[in-house]
């Protein structure tokens, strides 16, 4: 009796081997010389084609991620733009609100409170042309910002693209000056200092992290050891915004916080402003926050300019949350109804709150 051989994986490849593939690179890489001495050739030509000719197969580009050329915003930004998509109109739900948490422009850095390079101004710019164009007459447009430079210069870019976008398409849209408000700002940290933008934070964490160093004496304080872990994250290489999202931290403001105030804020702005499409440039972070309040996942941290969409339905209690095409039905939380979390508080669930559940 003979036992059948069990089935073994395919281990046959239709790709070219590497000894192959470096050969055919170098046959169809070689330099011109012919080429590169004619003069006929512009020598802007030239120089181009030799850089071209620098892509190998083995050294192949950086991430998608890693690429900031203008070529590489501009299918950052296309991707960002979510798909509309006309439901029927049987199906068909009245928005009353549409709000966009925008993610402040790219900035000179984050060890100062720096404002945007003149990338992050063109993806502002680019933001307020395509809000612009998707807007329709007669409708109001209402600007928000964090107190930040980064998320004051993001949105004051917006704004005038807003309006030169408008004037272009020729759309008679009422469009609110920018305005700061505090239900937006940056994830906050506690510190001697006081409580501050964790940006802002970083030349008193840097001091007093450089006495302890220099003196090498004495206990650090918990929220320089917090504060430290956290930048470090940031210099290592790694992901701070998922140190502080997945790390709980005694000093940081933590994400539920963000996700509530930023609760607060939508639903202030659309009371004071019915059918108005509003933008807020803000911060990764609590956007972030926001984004995995809705989704019960982390979808990831937003680029420069990308943002999350917030669609209010009519009744004010229910809405649809939008990030890189994942659309989630959600309940508007009644913010009278959480708990603040102070043990003088003497809190019971609502009697509404059983109801109050995602969809």
């Amino acid at each position: 009796m003979t036992r059948k051989r069990p089935d073994l994986p395919r281990t046959e490849r239709d790709e070219a081997p590497m000894y192959l593939a470096r050969y055919l690179e170098r046959a169809t890489k070689a330099p011109d010389h012919d080429e590169d001495s004619d003069e006929a050739i512009p020598l802007y030509l030239r120089r181009f084609r030799q850089r071209r000719s620098t892509e190998t197969i083995t050294a192949p580009l950086p991430p998608l991620w890693e690429r900031s050329d203008h070529g590489m915003q501009m299918v950052l930004s296309e991707d960002n733009r979510n798909k509309e998509i006309g439901a029927p109109p049987q199906a068909a739900r009245p928005v009353v609100n549409d709000v966009y948490l925008v993610r402040h422009a790219e900035t000179q850095g984050y060890s100062t409170e720096a404002g945007i390079t003149p990338l992050g101004a063109w993806q502002a710019r680019s933001v307020g042309h395509t809000l612009a164009r998707r807007v329709g007459a007669g409708e109001r447009i209402v600007l928000a910002h964090a107190a930040t430079n980064r998320a004051g210069q993001t949105i004051e870019q917006i704004h005038r693209s807003v309006l030169d976008g408008l004037e272009l398409f020729e759309k008679d849209v009422k469009v609110i000056d920018p305005r700061a408000y505090d239900e937006f700002r940056n994830f906050m940290v506690a510190t001697p200092g006081g409580i501050m933008d964790v940006t802002a934070a970083f030349r008193l964490y840097y001091s007093v992290l450089e006495r302890f160093e220099r003196i090498a004496l004495g206990d650090r304080p918990a929220w320089l050891v917090e504060i430290d872990r956290f930048w470090r994250t940031q210099h290592g290489g790694g992901d701070p915004i998922q140190h502080w999202l997945t790390i709980p931290m005694l000093h940081f403001e933590p994400p539920a916080l963000c996700v509530r105030r930023f609760w607060t804020g939508i639903r202030s702005l659309a009371a004071a402003d019915p059918g108005a499409r509003i933008v807020i440039a803000t911060h990764s972070g609590p956007i972030r926050a926001f984004a995995i309040w809705a989704f019960g996942y982390d979808p990831g941290e937003p680029y420069n300019t990308e943002h999350v969409r917030v669609k209010l339905m009519e009744g004010g209690r229910e809405a649809l949350v939008i990030y890189r095409n994942r659309v989630q039905e959600v309940m508007v939380p009644d913010i009278g109804d959480l708990p603040t979390w102070s043990l003088d508080e003497d809190w019971t669930p609502p009697p509404s709150a059983s109801d109050h559940r995602h969809v």
